[in-house]
């Protein structure tokens, strides 16, 4: 009884650090609480419980903005590639091959962050996006059905189109939603998302959305500067974190 306690204390710490992240950045609940909480449970089973509480709060942080419509309808076909690439990504991680893609994205991230502290601009071309969308979202689906983190491509991605911080917030709020439904019907279908499970990631959604709500309320202190520097700060330190953690892993296995 005493030990089930600590667990449950435990998990809601970790939610409510993993929803603070996601209130500053609008992005970082599954890539703080999947690495932490893969350290007890198996990846499939962190990635299963983490499907309530990233959606639900993805879908606040979606209609928290003013543009929705428009950035609905901007970003359709990025929307429809990541349903497309998802399932083929859950093949991955329900296999359990899933480290040296995690480390991977960690690298990736990274580079990212620091490229984007650095004075060295990534930019996209409006007139591209037709093209690039559409192959955004399906490596951004592909990568979230593997690792259940949906960061990547998509984050850089919409930075490099030089989003304003709400609609960067709020277009990454609707390309996680998709997402995180995406990754559940995957998982549902492959009998990884069970009941008990579910029941925990409801149970989860209460420390998730405590911790985004304080992180809400750093983010509407800070200018955009400040913003676009904590954001890429925030990149760089997830992905340091998934890169060593997931690179210790497939070297002890």
């Amino acid at each position: 009884m005493h030990e089930s306690i600590i667990i449950i204390v435990l998990i809601s710490l970790i939610f409510i650090a993993a929803g603070i992240v996601k209130g500053v950045l609008g992005m970082g609940l599954p890539t703080v609480a999947i690495g932490i909480l893969g350290l007890v449970i198996a990846p499939v089973e962190a990635a299963a419980m983490l499907v309530l509480p990233s959606l639900i709060t993805n879908v606040w942080q979606l209609i928290a903005g003013t543009s929705f419509v428009a950035l609905s309808k901007r970003f359709g076909s990025l929307l429809v590639g990541i349903c497309v690439g998802t399932p083929i990504g859950v093949s991955f991680i329900t296999s359990g091959n899933t480290h040296i893609v995690t480390t991977g994205l960690g690298v990736v991230l990274v580079g990212y962050g620091a490229y984007g502290l650095s004075s060295a601009k990534l930019q996209v071309a409006k007139k591209n996006e037709w093209w690039m969308s559409p192959l955004m979202g399906v490596l951004t689906g592909i990568l979230m059905g593997a690792t259940g983190i949906s960061a990547l491509p998509v984050a850089p991605y919409f930075t490099a189109l030089n989003l304003k911080k709400d609609d960067l917030i709020q277009a990454l709020g609707l390309s996680f939603t998709v997402s995180s439904f995406a990754l559940a019907v995957g998982l549902y279908f492959t009998g990884q998302f069970q009941m008990a499970i579910a029941t925990s990631s409801l149970i989860a959604l209460i420390p998730a959305f405590a911790g985004m709500f304080l992180g809400q309320a750093i983010r509407n202190r800070l200018r955009q500067d400040v913003f676009r520097r904590c954001f890429f700060i925030g990149l760089l330190v997830l992905g340091t974190y998934m890169a060593l953690r997931s690179l210790s892993l497939a070297l002890a296995s």
